[in-house]
């Protein structure tokens, strides 16, 4: 792609993206499908036989799976050559991530060391600090954890008070203090703790091996879900680290933290890919199996809405993550053109897509939240029973809104992190807000023209986005330094972009298929979409409803509510009919195959 089209993170606002320069998963090639197929062949030989004695946290077991899993390349995918890894794409990561995303309690204990435990020293270590643990990371000789929340510093994760203060022959920092929820603690064999250095503001962090003298790990933390998963309290009394595992430069380990954390969250846009598919496929074979009332309970509306639902919130998902992914590539390639090396353009490839990160993590974890709460109610009294594997999804499923930081934070970084690049790239959301009252036609493009299927449905977005730059504009203008302090208003601002993205996201996904695949093939993808647009109109419209009269009265709240009854209206959708198609391709299937 020419370097002008490539869409820097929150330019989707603003500028026009081409199908064809997206990338979507039916693109992927020969190699990247043997990765997957390695995953899923070892989900299905590993994890799946032995979810029980998993769950049940049998001493050693999971430390086990992850040097199996290492035994096999799995740890290294995206890891340079040279440190033994495979050195793909960030593409193909998030494959493998999607992949072991429906393993349950083993997929958060691979994304935690895959992710968080190896990435801070890949992207940050020095040259001998690389050779000596990524190696042991990729083969699973070792295995990682990172270290940062506190009990008085969860959200606020500069406000922890673990200590670390340089000894007095200046070979050692002398770390004291106490980390919480640490996932792989339990077993990790390499800690990155995250202190601050004498009486520092600012977070340092640190390469500490588990087997330090003062390193005292608590019990296993006992979890609504997850349960297979090591998580462990961390006390460090007078661990001596040696200068050399300072990680990065001193005061360096806030921007870190962050900077990882925007990686997870895009991972775990990801992950639950995985998870959603299986509990969708359990889901439909459970209602081709059961009958009530003389009949498969598949063949019910209510079910099928059910069925259909779950699809089309998992595929927006998918094509929103791969389209980012991609995105993702393509800002490290220019980097590395621009002569940084390799593990300061991924990091800061990553780091452009902040808000894409944030809402992408907001979106799949609640749409895996509904599709496994669906599957229960589906199952009926059996999903409330432990003997189903709806269960553990529906359990396993709830902390990945707490995870990576909460949904209430990424939300609020989403339109925050939105208004502050807008004004830094010097787009001035007020004047366009006062533009878009200014010039508006009376009568929407598609009421007046005949259009084809794709433009018509690339107005509606246009005019979403138009809603939420008015929004953006308006809201800034009134509260200016103050707006952090509205929260809600944040709230309703970041749901609708994050319906933009997913929708765009949809469209453009759905236009590429058709153009290597045939009208006919994607018919059952325009129901997808045609769903989609007309339900995000509505959250759209409720979202900038509920915003306007939090602030506004008078003609000035008339204009604007004038503004987004029009900017939010989209023809009718016979949406009953479209369900039921998706459905029905569903239950033929007896699996998910979209």
């Amino acid at each position: 792609m020419e370097t002008d089209k490539i869409q820097k993170g929150g330019e989707f606002l603003i500028k026009e993206t081409e199908a064809k320069d997206i990338f979507i998963p039916e693109e992927i090639n020969e190699e990247q499908q043997m990765i997957v197929q390695t995953c899923e062949d070892f989900l299905e030989a590993e994890i799946f036989p032995i979810l029980e004695r998993i769950d049940h946290q049998e001493d050693g077991l999971m430390r086990e799976l992850i040097q199996k899993a290492g035994d096999l390349g799995l740890l290294g995918i995206s890891l340079p050559e040279e440190y033994d890894g495979f050195d793909q794409s960030f593409v193909t990561s998030m494959l493998a991530s999607h992949a072991m995303g429906a393993g349950y309690s083993f997929s958060v204990a691979y994304s935690a060391h895959t992710g968080i435990g190896t990435l801070p020293i890949l992207y940050y270590g020095n040259e001998e600090q690389k050779k000596k643990y990524i190696p042991k990371l990729a083969s699973g000789e070792w295995a990682a954890s990172y270290c940062l929340t506190e009990p008085n510093a969860g959200s606020d994760a500069n406000s922890g008070k673990t200590k670390a203060v340089l000894s007095e022959d200046g070979k050692y920092y002398i770390l004291n203090g106490q980390k919480m929820w640490i996932t792989n603690g339990g077993f990790a064999d390499v800690h990155t703790v995250f202190a601050k250095i004498d009486n520092d503001r600012i977070l340092s962090a640190f390469i500490v091996e588990s087997n330090l003298d003062g390193v005292v790990i608590n019990p296993e933390e006992k979890k609504m879900g997850i349960k297979g998963s090591s998580t462990v309290q961390i006390f460090y009394n007078d661990v001596k680290v040696p200068v050399e595992n300072l990680l990065g430069k001193r005061g360096e380990g806030f921007r870190i933290a962050l900077n990882i954390l925007h990686m997870g969250r895009i991972k775990l846009g990801g992950t639950v890919l995985g998870a959603a598919e299986r509990a969708i496929t359990q889901s439909v074979n459970y209602a081709n199996e059961r009958k009530q009332f003389g009949r498969f309970i598949s063949s019910f509306g209510a079910i099928k809405y059910k069925l259909a639902e779950q699809v089309i919130r998992t595929f927006t998902t998918e094509s929103a993550v791969y389209r980012v992914s991609q995105n993702i590539d393509e800002a490290i390639e220019r980097l590395l053109s621009d002569g940084k090396p390799k593990s300061k353009a991924t990091i800061e490839g990553i780091a452009q897509y902040a808000i894409e990160a944030a809402l992408l993590k907001v979106y799949g974890s609640e749409i895996l939240n509904y599709v496994v709460d669906e599957a229960v109610q589906i199952f009926g009294g059996m999903g409330f029973s432990a003997e189903t594997s709806v269960d553990r999804a529906y359990r396993d499923s709830r902390i990945n809104r707490i995870f990576e930081g909460t949904n209430e934070i990424n939300r609020l970084l989403v339109a925050d992190t939105t208004i502050k690049k807008a004004l830094k790239s010097g787009f001035d959301v007020v004047r366009y807000a006062n533009h878009i009252i200014k010039d508006l036609d009376e009568k929407p493009d598609y009421e007046t023209t005949e259009l084809s299927y794709y433009k018509e449905k690339n107005i509606y977005i246009k005019n979403f986005k138009k809603t939420v730059l008015l929004l953006l504009g308006a809201v800034s203008e009134k509260f200016e330094r103050k707006l952090v302090e509205e929260q809600e208003i944040l709230f309703n601002t970041s749901d609708i972009i994050i319906q933009i993205y997913a929708a765009e996201s949809t469209l453009l996904r759905i236009e590429k298929l058709e153009s290597m695949k045939g009208e006919e093939y994607i018919k059952i993808y325009k129901d997808i979409l045609d769903v989609f647009v007309f339900d995000a109109a509505n959250i759209v419209h409720k979202a900038a409803l509920d915003a306007i009269s939090s602030f506004t009265e008078g003609d000035e709240q008339k204009i604007l509510l004038d503004r987004i009854n029009i900017f939010t209206k989209v023809a009718p959708v016979n949406v009953k009919d479209a369900r039921r198609r998706i459905a029905d391709k569903l239950i033929d299937d007896n699996r998910y195959n979209f």
